[in-house]
């Protein structure tokens, strides 16, 4: 590491600030190459990562609600789910910061989305509409902190799958799952 390396302009050391974005550039992820931030891949694993912030705040609310003693038993299983969702965005996040190369492997639910993810999925949205009626065509998102947290994540999440798809259109995925998974999410929230 270079002396400049690490830097802030004023000389401060920094774990998060390297300065080495400053030219308008990312790296992806095992030493990657350096993509332009507005490169589709960068648009769509943003959109992921603001997907997460907002299951994030979902999940926020619902631990207010348990703490309070409000959280219906209809959901008391809803945190789990949100927070499985979480971390498998990570993985979809990490298979578009992945561009592995020639003979290098990505890692199946590690920077690549299996088709058990999606099948996973799958299973949720039939327990959930099993048990939850669907609003109406006509009704306003947002009738609860918890509801319009939700609604913002499943609109980020339908972003991040058309994002997705301009890669895609760009460059084969492995195994293609990513777009699938990011339908079957954006239905279920």
């Amino acid at each position: 590491m270079s002396e400049s390396d690490g830097r802030r302009s004023g000389g401060r050391r920094s774990a998060v600030a390297t300065g080495r974005g400053d030219d308008g550039t990312t790296g992806l992820l095992f030493g990657g190459e350096r993509i332009s931030k507005d490169d589709p891949r960068t648009e769509a694993f943003g959109a992921i990562d603001e997907a997460i912030a907002a299951l994030g705040l979902a999940r926020a609310e619902l631990a207010v609600k348990a703490e309070h003693g409000t959280l219906p038993r209809a959901i008391a299983r809803l945190p789990e789910v949100l927070l499985r969702v979480q971390r498998d965005l990570f993985v979809a996040g990490a298979e578009l910061c992945h561009r592995p190369r020639r003979g290098e492997p990505s890692r199946p639910g590690e920077t690549r989305v299996t088709v058990q993810m999606v099948s996973g999925l799958d299973e949720l949205l039939d327990e959930t509409e099993a048990h939850v009626a669907l609003p109406g065509s006509s009704s306003c998102r947002g009738e609860t902190r918890l509801s319009a947290s939700l609604e913002l994540a499943r609109t980020i999440v339908r972003r991040a799958e058309r994002r997705a798809v301009a890669v895609r259109k760009a460059e084969p995925l492995p195994e293609d799952q990513l777009v699938p998974y990011l339908n079957r999410l954006a239905d279920l929230l």
